[in-house]
């Protein structure tokens, strides 16, 4: 029986083409460069880098810049076999315009349709969704079918092998559900009548949510972070994180533990893809076993990192520069460079 991934993540991918001018508005931006993005993507890098073993179900277009993630996954030491092409819709690309340090827009070219929404229920490894240590799934997975159908199966999956179904859910870690709110990607938008209760429905079936505090308002109705964390509790979560930028996270266990850990001080560059290295941070400190306070404290970390570089998901840290961040107590010039010969 192959080993169980320690995480497979699920939903959106694509190129992010990135500006090299900071502080440049889009239309007068002259050099660019591309990489691997998509948030669920982005966090099997991140756990990917701090150690762990880890996969990815997502489509891309049947097009070069589908070769290219390809490629990149690769060199990343992310599993893609769950990677599958779509010959009828093109590899989606996002630009971005970099103001620090909190304005960074993005825009998604992602019409007709992503080839990551047009993930089908019967293709699903669900024997390798059910075993693996930590299933990650987003929102933007729930915002259309067939999407939302392999998204939910996937999950109701986790569910019957957590309450003993299946004898291999007893090493099951996590199922963790990041609220990901892009309303861009649903039907009527900010107003969305139909988004709030497929939010629900997905809760159900996940040990972990992890959102800021306007998904959760989308999740739950609640947006001050004790009483969004009390209900995505009483929606059926074991764990809720809410972020909350630069008042930091708070963290509620049901067993009454909780953590409220202040951010890292960083000089912030681009902080698109943050959240990411945090998720990824998130994964590794629950597959360690580690208290909640210190994971929240490890994720916040890895998040600062790549706040403080240009990239995403070529950005992400490794360990010894997330433990030297904790140790030095923020995150100087010298862990915003890299170690020698990274490209961030």
């Amino acid at each position: 029986m192959p080993e169980p991934y320690d995480v497979i993540t699920m939903g959106r991918i694509g190129v992010d083409i990135y500006p090299q001018d900071v502080g440049v508005p889009l239309a007068r931006v002259e050099t660019f460069n591309k990489f691997l993005g998509g948030s669920p993507t982005n966090v099997a890098v991140a756990a990917a880098r701090l150690g762990r073993r880890t996969a990815v179900i997502t489509r891309t277009g049947r097009d070069a810049f589908g070769d290219y993630l390809h490629q990149e996954l690769r060199g990343f030491g992310v599993d893609d076999r769950w990677v599958t092409a779509v010959e009828e819709y093109p590899t989606p690309v996002t630009f971005c315009e970099i103001f620090p340090p909190d304005d960074f827009p993005l825009y998604f070219y992602r019409q007709p349709k992503a080839p990551d929404l047009e993930i089908h229920p019967p293709e699903l490894d669900l024997g390798a969704v059910r075993d693996a240590r930590i299933f990650w799934m987003t929102g933007t997975g729930l915002s259309a079918e067939p999407s939302r159908a392999a998204t939910l199966a996937a999950l109701r999956a986790r569910s019957e092998s957590a309450r003993g179904e299946d004898p291999a859910g007893e090493s099951r870690t996590a199922t963790v559900f990041d609220l990901d709110w892009r309303p861009m990607f649903w039907d009527g938008g900010d107003h969305s009548s139909v988004a709030p209760a497929r939010y629900r429905e997905a809760l159900a079936h996940a040990t972990v949510a992890v959102g800021n505090v306007d998904e959760c308002a989308i999740a739950t109705g609640e947006r001050e972070p004790h009483a969004a964390a009390r209900a995505l509790l009483a929606a059926g979560v074991e764990l809720a994180v809410v972020k909350q930028g630069p008042k930091g996270v708070l963290a509620v266990h049901r067993d009454g533990s909780t953590a409220d850990v202040p951010p890292l001080p960083v000089e912030v560059l681009n902080g698109l893809g943050a959240g990411d290295a945090f998720g990824g941070a998130l994964c590794h400190g629950l597959l360690a076993g580690w208290d909640i306070a210190r994971i929240m404290r490890y994720a916040n970390a890895a998040g600062a990192i790549v706040a403080a570089r240009l990239a995403c998901s070529s950005a992400m840290p490794f360990p010894a520069e997330v433990e030297r961040a904790l140790a030095e107590g923020a995150v100087t010039g010298e862990i915003a460079s890299g170690p020698p010969g990274a490209s961030s």
